[in-house]
């Protein structure tokens, strides 16, 4: 079975790692989409609200397994039979940081990245972008799930007024 998995913090999953997600679930047999886990950092939401936004946002999708590590992506790959990461690229910036990722990565463990580039609709939108904008009351509806935005209008009541 051809495993990858896409790593994330998802805070919020955008329609452009959805976009991702669809596009790697054609490729592999199975795809497990996987928040890290930073105790050192906050984020908006908690671990597994971001874990249940993702299944219910992948939940048609019938090769997606949702779940999160901490650590070494690559270890959790070793753990996990995972072959491949699968990561998206909006810009030149970030091919330059994940190319360098990529071979550490294949230097550590054999694992090998695909780097795909962003449907351009998305290529613009930044988790910490669609926060920002949310938190200041901006439209943002058409860059998130569905499920994302009823969460991020709890979050912020000035969201779509």
């Amino acid at each position: 079975m051809r495993r990858a998995v896409c790593p994330g913090s998802y805070d919020p999953a955008t329609n452009g790692h959805l976009d991702i997600i669809e596009r790697a679930s054609i490729l592999f047999d199975e795809v497990v989409v996987a928040v890290g886990v930073n105790k050192s950092k906050k984020g908006l939401f908690e671990i597994e609200e971001r874990l249940e936004m993702l299944r219910k946002i992948t939940s048609k999708l019938p090769n997606i397994r949702v779940d999160s590590w901490e650590g070494l992506l690559v270890d959790y790959c070793r753990e996990n039979d995972i072959a491949a990461i699968a990561k998206g690229l909006r810009s030149v910036s970030d091919f330059d940081y994940e190319l360098q990722m990529a071979q550490m990565n294949r230097e550590l463990t054999g694992v090998e990245t695909l780097l795909m580039a962003n449907n351009p609709a998305y290529g613009f939108v930044s988790s910490s972008l669609v926060k920002e904008v949310a938190a200041l009351g901006g439209d943002i509806e058409h860059l998130v799930p569905a499920v994302v935005y009823e969460r991020l209008s709890e979050k912020f009541p000035k969201l779509g007024r």
